[in-house]
């Protein structure tokens, strides 16, 4: 799967993985990083929320967030509307976000994956599809309240 724009965002314990991540992929991804910028001490949900914007907004249908143990940008990004953020420790449990949950938002916990795990849950996250059919009539309902 070529996908043309995908957005991705991290706390400072997600930084060096996400620059990892971006340039693993940059022959098949094209990347708007949203931040952090450095190791620096600084507050996941700020990028979380700023990276959603992207999604929410319907600018990017996916994105990729990192924090140390990938909670807490999960959290933030799920209290976004049409959100839906998976976090995968490994390579079937991004398969099954995609397949299952039609998610559309990945979250990767920096500090328990090696970068070899990492780029297999995001190509498994890339390359899934939703399966939709009994797993359709589930994913509606989560946006209804």
């Amino acid at each position: 799967m070529h996908v043309e724009n995908i957005v991705i965002a991290c706390d400072h314990a997600g930084y060096k993985l996400k620059k990892k991540i971006m340039k693993n992929f940059s022959k098949k991804v094209y990347f708007t990083d949203m931040g952090t910028d450095s190791e620096e001490s600084c507050d996941y949900p700020d990028y979380a929320h700023k990276a959603m914007v992207a999604v929410t907004r319907g600018e990017v249908s996916y994105a990729i967030l990192l924090c140390g143990s990938g909670n807490g940008m999960t959290i933030a990004a799920n209290k976004h509307k049409l959100v839906r953020c998976a976090l995968a420790w490994n390579k079937e449990i991004a398969e099954l976000a995609r397949l299952h949950n039609n998610a559309n938002v990945l979250s990767i916990p920096a500090r328990f994956v090696t970068d070899d795990e990492a780029y297999e849950i995001v190509e498994a996250f890339l390359e899934t599809q939703f399966e939709g059919g009994r797993h359709e009539r589930r994913v509606e309902k989560i946006s209804q309240y």
